[in-house]
């Protein structure tokens, strides 16, 4: 039993990984129409930058985590305006802009196993919260509790965004009809950038905790992020962040238990079986709405 409860803790951490990924993702995927295989690149520079921080610059965690945070959105913003923007004046469909992305993914990958000279590396220790707490006999590292809080407070925040504030809803208008909104007064390039900040800090976000939890700084780490965060925003619906993080932390305990129970050979494949389940008998996922289609 004692086993059974530290891995759903393990697989309830990882999957919170998976989540906080996939929030972004789902967010770039619903508002802007880009299923951007860019995206875990974001993560990899984001632990990077963090990394980076840390050894050159000497900075605490905090500090280390804002850089690589920012670092993230940052990047973000950069692809999507040098790479998205000018499709989409002139009106390239989602086949163009997947392309487009794939490009950009092979770059900045390439990029990120360069600044790390194709190695794996990872924070020194002091550099991270490193207290083990106990719940009886079962240990609990305090940055599984991070993971999770993190991803708790942000799956919150930005659901109040998304659909209780006035950014929230000029969000969902740009995601349905630029034009459509931009003829109610929104301003969809204004609305588009703070989008896909949001949305590359949120996956920096995960990269500089992935990178930490996993002892993995490397161009491996978005990569490892990347299908799993598509996973959880399939299975938890495209446009509700609820699901996502629903979808994600039970995909991770779902992976730790089968790794477990059954042969660690099959967490890749029980992820694209549960994908592909979905796709096919369920493509709105478990809250995603109805009414919601990409073109």
């Amino acid at each position: 039993m004692q086993l059974f409860i530290e891995q759903l803790i393990n697989g309830c951490a990882l999957g919170a990984l998976y989540a906080l990924f996939g929030l972004g993702f789902g967010i770039v995927f619903s508002t802007l129409g880009i299923l951007n295989a860019a995206h875990g690149s974001y993560a990899s520079w984001a632990a990077i930058a963090a990394l980076a921080a840390v050894e050159q610059l000497k900075l605490p965690f905090l500090p280390a985590l804002v850089v690589g945070v920012v670092g993230g959105g940052l990047l973000a913003v950069v692809v999507d305006q040098i790479a998205f923007q000018p499709l989409r004046k002139r009106g390239s469909g989602m086949l163009g802009a997947l392309i487009t992305s794939i490009a950009f993914w092979i770059i900045l990958d390439n990029l990120a196993g360069t600044a790390t000279g194709q190695q794996s590396l990872s924070f020194p220790r002091g550099s991270y919260p490193g207290t083990m707490f106990r719940i009886g006999d079962i240990p609990i590292p305090a940055m599984q509790l991070i993971t999770v809080a993190v991803m708790l407070v942000v799956t919150f925040g930005l659901h109040m965004l998304i659909r209780r504030s006035r950014f929230g809803a000029a969000m969902r208008a740009v995601g349905w009809n630029q034009t459509a909104a931009s003829l109610g007064g929104v301003n969809p390039r204004y609305v588009v950038i703070v989008t896909a900040f949001i949305a590359g800090a949120t996956s920096g976000l995960a990269g500089v905790l992935g990178g930490i939890t996993t002892h993995n700084v490397s161009f491996l780490l978005g990569e490892g992020l990347l299908l799993k965060g598509f996973a959880a925003v399939v299975v938890g619906g495209y446009d509700d962040v609820r699901g996502t993080a629903v979808a994600g932390v039970g995909l991770g305990v779902l992976e730790v238990m089968s790794a477990q129970y059954l042969s660690s050979g099959l967490r890749d494949g029980i992820t694209y079986a549960l994908l592909l389940t979905f796709l096919l008998v369920r493509p709105r996922g478990l809250f995603g709405s109805l009414g919601f289609s990409r073109p």
